[in-house]
């Protein structure tokens, strides 16, 4: 029986479905190749170019290759982008997913995996760690639409023969660690992604929105995970599932913070390069700070996570920043 991966030929994606190839399970990748790359999947996977609002396709697929489980991240993900045109974050957030779990329940997948967001938090009451019971309180619509799907798919399990594990992510940055996908996205908003790429003189500099927070150095505070550790999560997610495990919902972060300086120097000591840094206003929606407390995925979930360092984190960016850039002057 094989594992569905909707948005696998994107950054996150890319690399859940080399994890599911390396242990050695069947997979096919359902992605619409807006923002992803053909060449990013694992050639022993499937790759179907369609699109999740298809609920035909949808349904063909999972009854041809006979899907037992489906691990969402086919997706929008850009705050700014969401707060210039909400109504097309709820419709691909939102209504593809609801589509997609329908679609799911009606031909006999009883195990989902989506990823969400910590977007979803907004700001928190106070800097400590956020734990899954803390306030929901998105700032922007990419939050908002995120939220409403984790919605869906608690009803849906009430109500059907169905479980699923949504993973909220913090920061999610680096690169495959045996070079083989990354984050190649045009224009991608990440941080580290942004600062490595300048680095590298593909910009001219990296702007900074706000400088002026209540934190240590002025500048808004994150928890970033090493891709690796995420999908490992997603793959603990999945045995959770098989084995019988209900429904949860799971932070996915390292539970420490670094400020957007501490990142631009970890890519400064990495590249051996100095950058411009330019000066922004603040932008609506950001959040201070943001620090995952991930007890439940490691208690509940198992998960083990082996990247938990800034530094490594950068190397494998810088790592696959540089191969693109060999890779475009080929």
């Amino acid at each position: 029986m094989a594992v569905l991966v909707t948005g696998g030929a994107g950054y996150i994606g890319s690399h859940m479905v080399w994890a599911l190839v390396d242990a050695g399970l069947d997979v096919v990748v359902v992605d619409r190749l807006s923002s992803g790359f053909g060449w990013a999947v694992a050639p022993e996977a499937k790759l179907v170019e369609a699109d999740i609002a298809d609920c035909d396709a949808i349904a063909n697929i999972i009854r041809t290759h006979d899907v037992e489980s489906i691990i969402h991240f086919a997706g929008s993900i850009s705050v700014p982008e969401s707060l210039a045109d909400p109504m097309a974050y709820y419709q691909n957030n939102t209504v593809n997913s609801h589509g997609l779990i329908r679609t799911a329940i009606a031909n006999g997948v009883k195990t989902f995996v989506f990823s969400s967001t910590a977007a979803v938090y907004g700001t928190p009451d106070d800097n400590e760690p956020i734990t899954e019971n803390a306030p929901l309180r998105p700032q922007s619509p990419y939050g908002t639409s995120k939220l409403m799907t984790e919605m869906m798919l608690a009803d849906a399990a009430a109500a059907h023969d169905f479980r699923y594990v949504a993973l909220r992510y913090f920061n999610v940055s680096g690169a495959d660690p045996l070079g083989r996908t990354g984050q190649s996205t045009v224009g991608a908003i990440n941080l580290i992604k942004v600062a490595t790429e300048t680095a590298l003189g593909k910009r001219d500099a990296i702007e900074i929105f706000g400088a002026d927070y209540p934190t240590r150095d002025g500048t808004c505070i994150r928890d970033f995970i090493h891709v690796t550790d995420l999908v490992a999560a997603h793959v603990d997610a999945l045995d959770y599932l098989r084995g019988g495990g209900e429904s949860l919902v799971a932070n996915c972060g390292y539970g420490r913070g670094y400020t957007i300086r501490e990142v631009l120097d970890a890519v400064r000591r990495a590249s051996g390069r100095d950058f411009e840094v330019r000066l922004g206003a603040r932008r609506h929606g950001d959040i201070i700070t943001s620090i995952a407390d991930s007890a439940r995925a490691r208690q509940v979930l198992g998960w083990q996570p082996r990247h938990d360092d800034l530094d490594e984190i950068v190397r494998s960016a810088l790592a696959w920043e540089e191969h693109l850039q060999r890779r475009n002057q080929m």
